[in-house]
């Protein structure tokens, strides 16, 4: 086996809320080299999350986007932030924002 987390049941796996997330507002968090805002529309409600992709993406480039999150995620404060959920990326020489290949209705849960 090639990773370094842990074997987790598919009842643990089962817990995580993913969905596809509209990027609707971005900016970036001034005092911070890393962090950007995210309002974000999830079909039935908006929220905001805060990403560490500020080195690599251009905030009016992200508006529009879809990507995917989780969404059950406990909130989190950062720089004064509070961010409500998590989006997902690969990694590489930058992080990939993962999104479906086609545009889907906001708030679709992946299966």
């Amino acid at each position: 086996m090639s990773s370094d987390k842990p074997i987790i049941e598919f009842e643990e796996f089962s817990k995580i809320d993913l969905k596809v997330a509209e990027i609707i507002e971005a900016e970036p968090i001034m005092d911070s080299d890393k962090l950007i805002k995210l309002q974000i529309d999830l079909g039935d409600e908006q929220r905001q999350i805060v990403a560490g992709i500020k080195s690599f993406y251009n905030p009016e480039d992200l508006v529009g986007r879809q990507i995917i999150i989780v969404a059950n995620l406990a909130p989190r404060t950062m720089m004064g932030y509070e961010s409500r959920g998590m989006l997902l990326a690969a990694n590489g020489d930058f992080p990939i924002l993962l999104q479906p290949m086609q545009k889907v209705k906001p708030g679709s849960k992946i299966n």
